[in-house]
This record gives C-alpha cells, structure tokens and sequence, in this order.
C-alpha cells in the first residue's frame, strides 16, 4: 500500500513533466536573396554589305566600318575588337581595340594593299561578362 501512495504522489510529476510547455515563435525564414540580373547576349550587325559576291569591295587602302549593337548595351559597356589578316599568308594588316558604352560605333581599317584578298574579324565582348560575346567575320579587298 506505500508503493501505492508514492505511486500516486509520483504519477502527476511525471505527467507534467512531459507537457509541450509555452508556445515558441514560429521562426522567421531568411529573406530570399534577389537574382542576378542577367545581360541579353551580344549582338551586333556590320552596316556595310559586301553584296552578292560576299567582298566587300574597298576603294583606296582604308575603309570604315560601322558597328551597330543592336542588343541592350550592358552597364560596363563593350570592347570592339577589329582584326584584319590577309588571306594569302595570314599577316595581320590591321588590329584595333575600343572600349564603347554607345550602340553605334564606326571603326576605319587603314593599311589594306590593292589586289590583296583579306578577311576581316570584329568581336564585340561584355565588359563585365567576357563569355558573353559575338564574332563576325568578311572579306574584303581594295581595289
């Protein structure tokens, strides 16, 4: 019968030792970090057309170029990179770099030879994202 009693003066310790307690605040979840904007890809257009025979034709030695970014501009802006090789022994002739935040760029080739067959190359590159770029290649010839 003492073991019943004691059993009785424990069983209520026990039973509320195992209550769920005070309610605690639902945590608060991180705030969502915001995205990365992304830039639109590169693109631009050459405006001079070399014409059916796919040479642009050249009067004289030099020739300028207009480069049109016809995408959004990124903040930091573009590199145009110009590079004119001869196709007979792949010797650069002529090689420019420019930094632009404009969509309308021109760029003038100077050191073309009369007769002499060349292939012309422009990148335009991000500033800020430099996997994020676009290449058009020509030929063309002075005459």
């Amino acid at each position: 019968m003492k073991l019943f009693k004691l059993l009785l003066v424990a069983l209520p310790f026990v039973l509320f030792s195992c209550s769920k307690g005070g309610d605690t605040p639902t945590p608060t979840p991180p705030t969502p970090t915001p995205p990365t904007p992304t830039e639109s890809a590169v693109a631009f257009s050459i405006a001079q057309d070399p014409g059916a025979s796919g040479i642009l034709g050249v009067v004289g030695t030099s020739q300028t170029i207009s480069v049109k970014v016809s995408s959004t501009l990124p903040s930091a802006g573009v590199n145009i990179d110009v590079t004119v090789r001869k196709d007979l022994d792949n010797t650069s002739v002529f090689t420019t770099s420019t930094s632009s935040v404009a969509a309308d760029n021109t760029v003038n080739i100077t050191g073309l030879t009369p007769g002499v067959l060349c292939t012309a190359t422009v990148v335009v590159t991000s500033k800020s994202t430099s996997t994020n770029n676009k290449t058009v290649t020509f030929k063309l010839a002075a005459k």
